[in-house]
């Protein structure tokens, strides 16, 4: 069964599902991260179906976030690197392990995989900030407004959020 697009939204969030929001992909992404490149190496470690991985990995090179290069010729064997693209989805990947770690079955059991400086092994606790101002960014000091690549529809959505919000 395939699942609805979301292309017809106006929303930098709906297509970035479009191309990562289905299961597995993250968890293909993050050992990605980790180093795993070689097909088998992403199916033992996951325990994902050989059929659902060949279309993950498939949709993932289309989509820019891979790019997959012979490392074998005979039998002819691919693996699959991440692109700038797809390194770009780190910030993802740790958001998503932050939230886990705070809210998932980390919460009870603790945290399964820490992140280091690779050049002394200090642990890290990344936090979002702002460019600009450094200042960090939480839901307490942000709000969305319409950007130059809004339509009318979304224009009129933020419009309808600036009426309807209470003054403080």
């Amino acid at each position: 069964m395939r699942r609805t697009s979301y292309e017809q939204m106006n929303c930098s969030i709906a297509s970035a599902l479009d191309v990562v929001g289905e299961p597995w992909t993250l968890l293909i992404v993050r050992d990605a991260f980790y180093g795993v490149r070689r097909f088998d190496d992403f199916q033992e470690n996951l325990g994902i179906a050989r059929n659902v991985l060949t279309a993950r990995l498939k949709k993932l090179v289309e989509a820019g976030i891979f790019r997959k290069t012979a490392y074998r010729q005979r039998p002819l064997r691919h693996e699959y690197r991440l692109t700038d693209k797809g390194a770009a989805l780190f910030t993802v990947i740790v958001g998503l392990k932050q939230w886990g770690d705070r809210y998932g079955a980390a919460a009870r059991s603790g945290k399964p995989m820490d992140l280091v400086n690779r050049g002394d092994g200090r642990p890290l606790e990344p936090v979002l900030i702002d460019a600009d101002s450094g200042q960090r960014l939480e839901l307490t000091n942000v709000r969305a407004v319409a950007g130059p690549g809004a339509d009318q529809g979304t224009r009129a959505f933020f419009e309808r959020l600036a009426i309807n919000r209470p003054a403080r």
